[in-house]
């Protein structure tokens, strides 16, 4: 009797083994795999390139990069120059120099398989040198039986640098295969910048504008960039 029951157990056990092998046969395994590009993207921002080519007194250039790191944060640069010409309120001045943005992007956009899109934020740090040239200013006079007088100066202000923190948000886009298009927008925070004697930086390179009644500023780029991918993940 104990043998019998011994023999059923063992019977019972060998169906269910059956049963379930059967099972793992029958169903097809998921073999769909999700891998991430890694690697270097290189742009240029086509917004100053256009403003170069239609806007009166502006020259300007910047090139941008970004390194993966992990899945949702990226290192990224920003380099650039920018020519200048202030002519507003009576008063001519000249801006030209070169800057450097360093710092991170963090992607909030969860992509679906394949895709390598971007909705993202970042921080930057920004230092510009650059040169100030006083050209010609009016003299202001309330009479009006006199002229408003024009003076011409001449007076270049050079060796002068500017800080500042940027806060970063933007859209990625892949277009074709690993060429990307993005738009971004910059609220900028000044740090500290050298202020020429007698005179104020209307104008700091990466920067953009200054104001006197605050230390914010704005920006904008629309870039254009092609993803060197060094592996998969």
């Amino acid at each position: 009797m104990k043998l019998k029951h011994t023999f059923l157990l063992g019977f019972s056990l060998l169906l269910a083994s059956i049963s379930m092998i059967a099972q793992d046969t029958s169903t097809p395994a998921d073999t769909l795999v999700k891998n991430s590009k890694y690697g270097i993207r290189v742009g240029v921002d086509i917004s100053k390139l256009a403003r170069t080519a239609f806007e009166d007194g502006f020259t300007g250039f910047e090139i941008n990069a970004d390194y993966r790191l992990t899945n949702k944060i990226y290192a990224a640069v920003e380099l650039g120059t920018s020519d200048r010409v202030w002519d507003e309120d009576g008063l001519r001045a000249i801006t030209n120099g070169s800057y450097i943005k360093i710092g991170a992007d963090l992607n909030a956009y969860n992509n679906w398989l394949n895709m390598n899109n971007a909705i993202f934020g970042g921080l930057r740090y920004g230092f510009s040198t650059f040169s100030q040239e006083l050209d010609s200013y009016n003299i202001y006079t309330s009479n009006p039986a006199f002229e408003t007088a024009v003076r011409d100066e001449n007076i270049e202000y050079s060796g002068l640098t500017g800080h500042w923190a940027e806060l970063i948000v933007g859209i990625k886009t892949e277009v074709l295969n690993n060429l990307y298009l993005s738009i971004n927008l910059q609220l900028k925070r000044k740090i500290t910048d050298d202020k020429p004697e007698n005179f104020d930086n209307l104008i700091i390179p990466g920067f953009n504008r200054t104001y006197d009644f605050s230390q914010f500023g704005v920006g904008y780029g629309y870039t254009i960039s092609y993803l060197i991918p060094f592996y998969k993940k």
